[in-house]
């Protein structure tokens, strides 16, 4: 299973709609940072599922600050991080990941890409689609190995 991972695009689809277009993935995850975006991109790809969060800037408290997927046998936190203070350390997201038995804990809001493996669990910002250097992430999910890379938008 093949997702690409996008977060903080801030009104850019056409990033987006080029980023799928590149990898064909399986499913999109966008980590907020615009809401809206995501659902315009899933207008134009409505045959790939998609999961989102609001960020900080969607302003839309009624839906849930995060997501726990079950992808196979993973367990994977979607969320934008400002409720976990990614900015300034990865602290609360570690002890998160820790208490919620995470393989992966996905988050956005820093603008900066990161793919690193913290003891068992893949910490993953796929940094900002929305800039003019664009980057997202893609996670794949094969023979029960679950693995993370950042890709810069040519």
């Amino acid at each position: 299973m093949k997702l690409l991972v996008m977060s903080d695009s801030h009104g850019n689809v056409a990033n987006m709609l080029q980023a799928v277009q590149l990898e064909n993935p399986d499913r999109i995850l966008h980590l907020g940072d615009c809401w809206r975006d995501a659902q315009r991109l899933h207008d134009r790809c409505p045959e790939i599922p998609l999961d989102q969060v609001p960020g900080n800037c969607d302003f839309r408290s009624s839906e849930a600050a995060e997501q726990l997927l079950f992808l196979e046998d993973k367990r994977v936190l979607i969320c934008h991080g400002h409720t976990y203070g990614v900015k300034q350390s990865l602290i609360s997201a570690g002890l998160a990941a820790e208490e919620k038995n995470l393989d992966a804990f996905l988050f956005g809001h820093t603008h900066r890409a990161l793919c690193d493996y913290r003891g068992k669990t893949l910490f993953l910002n796929p940094g900002s689609i929305g800039e003019s250097r664009a980057f997202y992430a893609v996670l794949t999910l094969e023979n029960g190995s679950l693995d993370g890379r950042i890709c810069p938008l040519p």
